[in-house]
């Protein structure tokens, strides 16, 4: 079989459900993968890239909470040529005559959308998460379980003790056939039998949350008990046999709380072990927006994105991401910030929550360390410093996670506010 046919019987599932809650409160009005990311991105176009570079043209997203603005994103960012097969599947809890239907976990949503993903004239099915960075040629990954034979593949990468602890753990042969899998251990000694030597260092082999199936095989593993495949399913499979893992050396990181995101979106600036936006063989695809380019007004940028439509009068943007239809005024300084940026410059009419009659930052402020979400007004010299080194702060429409201050969506804050 050549490489062509072999990823045309391959249908992409990307599980873009989960509630989020450690990402909370930019979760707090849209799910996980349609949180907003580098400036013009949503989470969820990173997996879907990564499959649409690899040539993959069967996908299918999975959703559950806040479904329909997730939806909405992909259908007006992701339009196949009529002339292309495949296409791209969106699908929810469906409500039938017999029963109301909820995915109680990762496997579950497979198992309750088998009816749909049967349809699929393929041979091969990919597991990926909806929250996730990575730049993968998802073929070689495909191609390993062809040359292995494989009836699972679990994509993983070699991490510290400190991570290994949140992840699923493995150990292999030197064939990378997968002998033992145990997920998330919290004791150091159910950690400790799987730690090999890296470079005179102790390391973990991982799962990064990735798997490839044989059609068969999965379709008998779901018809055991499990809700969830790093605690149920996988190491069930894992005791059958024929897993194999594939191992990763790239960049790769799972978006899991306010402080891996706002990481994430500052390596971005850094162009230091992240992901990789700038090259054209493998783009990383966002929504068109038919928008002005930036203009910026006697203002001092300093290794800062600039997304479209922005007006910047600010006195200096340091290391920061502006997104889409930012209003900076004069006299403000943002440093080791992100804005989330706006949908629209004003609110439409008859919003619900009421949002604020405009979406700016006001004059002489001074924010730092913060992630300022889509549709706020900040008025004129707010202080956003986090002056008490608060690691953790909830209050009306302001927190702070891991030292890091949100304003949240549809957030007004008053003159002269200080944090």
């Amino acid at each position: 079989m050549n490489e062509s046919d072999m990823i045309d019987r391959v249908a992409a599932v990307i599980l873009a459900g989960g509630q989020g809650t450690r990402l909370f409160p930019l979760t707090q009005y849209r799910s996980k993968p349609a949180v907003g990311f580098g400036g013009k991105y949503r989470l969820i176009d990173i997996p879907l890239s990564n499959a649409l570079n690899s040539k993959i043209s069967h996908l299918y997203v999975i959703s559950q909470y806040f479904a329909s603005q997730l939806h909405h994103h992909i259908c007006a960012t992701y339009q196949f040529d009529r002339m292309q097969k495949g296409g791209i599947h969106l699908l929810c809890p469906e409500e039938d005559p017999e029963r109301q239907v909820r995915f109680e976990g990762t496997a579950d949503a497979i198992r309750k959308n088998l009816h749909h993903l049967l349809k699929a004239p393929v041979d091969y099915f990919l597991i990926l998460s909806g929250d996730q960075l990575y730049n993968i040629d998802l073929g070689e990954l495909i191609r390993f379980a062809h040359e292995k034979n494989a009836e699972m593949v679990v994509a993983s990468i070699y991490v510290k003790e400190a991570e290994a602890h949140r992840m699923g753990v493995m150990h292999v042969d030197a064939n990378n056939y997968i002998k033992d899998f145990k997920e998330k251990p919290k004791e150091k000694s159910a950690l400790t039998p799987f730690g090999v030597k890296k470079d005179g260092k102790t390391r973990y082999l991982a799962s990064m949350g990735i798997y490839v199936f044989r059609r068969d095989a999965l379709l008998a593993l779901l018809q055991q008990p499990g809700n969830d495949f790093g605690h149920h399913l996988i190491p069930c499979q894992v005791a059958r046999g024929g897993s194999y893992a594939y191992v990763y050396n790239g960049y790769w990181v799972d978006i899991g709380t306010i402080l891996s995101f706002y990481e994430a979106n500052m390596s971005l600036l850094d162009q230091e072990n992240c992901l990789e936006t700038y090259n054209e063989a493998t783009p990383i695809y966002a929504r068109c927006y038919h928008l002005p380019s930036p203009l910026i007004l006697q203002s001092r940028v300093h290794r800062s994105y600039i997304s479209q439509g922005s007006i910047v009068e600010a006195e200096e943007i340091s290391h920061s991401i502006l997104g889409l239809r930012c209003h900076v005024k004069k006299g403000t300084k943002i440093k080791d910030s992100i804005v989330m940026g706006n949908q629209f410059y004003a609110p439409p009419l008859h919003q619900h929550p009421p949002l604020p009659a405009q979406f700016t930052i006001g004059e002489n402020c001074v924010i730092e360390k913060a992630i300022i979400d889509e549709h706020t007004y900040i008025g004129n010299h707010v202080r956003l410093v986090n002056e008490k080194k608060l690691q953790n702060y909830d209050g009306d429409g302001v927190y702070i996670r891991d030292g890091i201050i949100i304003v949240t969506s549809g957030t007004s804050l008053p003159d002269g506010f200080v944090l």
